[in-house]
């Protein structure tokens, strides 16, 4: 199953996110399918902290993608930002 979930990077105590669609079964951080965006939550007010392709992610949406809890959250902030 493909789900869309956030993949972590940055360093240690600056966290930074990709949104991305990968396989169920591969580790949080390990192989993705695609990049779908990115959730910065230390972003500074100059920075843009949340950005999402909403053709991709309704793309795998109808192709049977799940999302994670996190990702619907932030999908309908940016959504109402937009």
């Amino acid at each position: 199953m493909v789900v869309i979930r956030l993949a972590r990077g940055g360093a240690k105590k600056r966290p930074f996110y990709n949104i991305v669609a990968a396989d169920s079964r591969n580790r949080r951080d390990g192989r993705f399918i695609e990049r779908v965006g990115f959730y910065n939550p230390m972003a500074a007010e100059s920075e843009k902290g949340l950005v999402i392709n909403t053709e991709r992610l309704e793309y795998w949406k109808q192709n049977g993608a799940q999302l994670s809890p996190t990702v619907l959250r932030l999908a309908k902030q940016a959504a109402k930002a937009a």
